[in-house]
């Protein structure tokens, strides 16, 4: 593993963007994303599906190689910029400096090869060592990832074993050779509610002994809400608002942060209560709407909003930041909500819990 220099970030990235040529033009999938992420520290990454969150991961790690994919910017590790370099020479960082755990074990492990050979040629690969040593540490790594019986399930198949076992798996692979930086993207995907809440304490754990940087990449705030020392809340492939976490939750500004956090159920409402969900759809990222791409969707919208993207303010001294013209919580935008709640646009209506399933099918609600 290379270290990191005491007091040096392990990622700092600026102004990047992975743009997909396509026949109808060019889907902006991350269009100009700065973070930094301190060593030792967790990121969460958290917006729906098709808000750039995994794209984003990749970009940074290099594994957008489809030919008609550009990526630009600046991606720096240890201080050497990693955008521009080729597969040959990422390869190297990957495993050992930067690694990844996906969101679908089962697709993500080789289902005719045995776990024990795909753990073993992943060690000897990246550490160079022999068969013997190599089965030696990948029964430490199962292990250490409270896999059970670990020198029995060397035998067995992938879909031998139930998913959460496989995400075990996946993480131990990741582990292997003490990488730096630690993706997880959405790596909880498919699990149950037990297994998931096994999944994160086993991730911060393994994070916590090692000193590792993370990134943890989901569409739940709840997921990250007590595992994140910083949230990153990506819309339409940028980053709509970003802080530490208790001020987040505490001061949140953006709408459509707001949005995400109320979508989560609420076990302390009464029985059947409707969730309550974000009218509409993600923009399109080949011809985004003018202005604010959340605007179609938002309910404290005005005029501006259609017309001016916003770009990133500060608010306050703690690292926070937002782009909206009419933040949550401002005499601006209780003014526009009461404007679009009497003209009845959707999006208010679900605000207000005024607005049924039969009403708008693009809610999300089940009748």
């Amino acid at each position: 593993m290379a270290a990191v220099s005491d007091g040096q970030p392990a990622l700092v990235v600026n102004d990047l963007k992975t743009h997909f040529t396509v026949p109808a033009g060019a889907v902006k999938a991350v269009d100009g994303v700065s973070l930094t992420l301190e060593r030792g520290k967790t990121l969460g990454v958290v917006g729906e599906s098709g808000s750039g969150k995994t794209v984003l991961s990749r970009s940074i790690m290099g594994l957008n190689v489809a030919g008609n994919a550009v990526t630009t910017g600046s991606v720096q590790y240890e201080g050497k910029e990693l955008v521009g370099r080729s597969s040959k020479e990422m390869k190297a960082l990957w495993g050992r400096d930067m690694a990844m755990v996906f969101q679908d074990p089962m697709t993500s492990l080789n289902p005719v090869v045995k776990i024990g050979r795909q753990l073993t040629e992943h060690v000897r690969a990246h550490l160079g060592v022999s068969k013997a040593k190599a089965q030696s540490i990948g029964t430490e790594l199962l292990h250490s990832v409270k896999i059970p019986e670990a020198e029995e399930r060397f035998d067995v198949y992938p879909h031998e074993m139930s998913g959460g076992m496989r995400q075990r798996v996946c993480i131990a692979m990741a582990l292997a050779c003490s990488p730096e930086v630690l993706f997880a993207d959405e790596p909880t995907t498919a699990l149950d509610v037990t297994v998931q809440h096994q999944i994160l304490n086993l991730l911060a754990g393994q994070q916590r002994d090692r000193n590792m940087a993370m990134i943890l990449v989901t569409h739940d705030l709840g997921v990250v809400a007590g595992r994140a020392d910083e949230i990153a809340v990506m819309y339409a492939g940028k980053v709509v608002e970003q802080a530490p976490t208790a001020t987040l939750f505490s001061e949140m500004r953006h709408p459509y942060t707001e949005a995400l956090l109320n979508s989560i159920p609420q076990t302390t409402k009464p029985k059947h209560t409707r969730l309550s969900a974000i009218t509409g759809r993600p923009p399109d990222l080949i011809n985004p709407p003018k202005g604010c791409s959340f605007a179609p969707r938002c309910p404290y919208a005005r005029a501006k909003c259609h017309e001016e993207e916003p770009q990133l303010q500060a608010a306050g001294s703690s690292g926070h930041q937002f782009a909206c013209h009419t933040p949550v919580g401002s005499p601006a935008a209780k003014e526009a909500f009461e404007t679009n709640l009497a003209e009845g646009l959707p999006q208010t209506l679900v605000v207000a819990g005024r607005l049924t399933a039969s009403e708008d099918n693009s809610t999300g609600w089940a009748g």
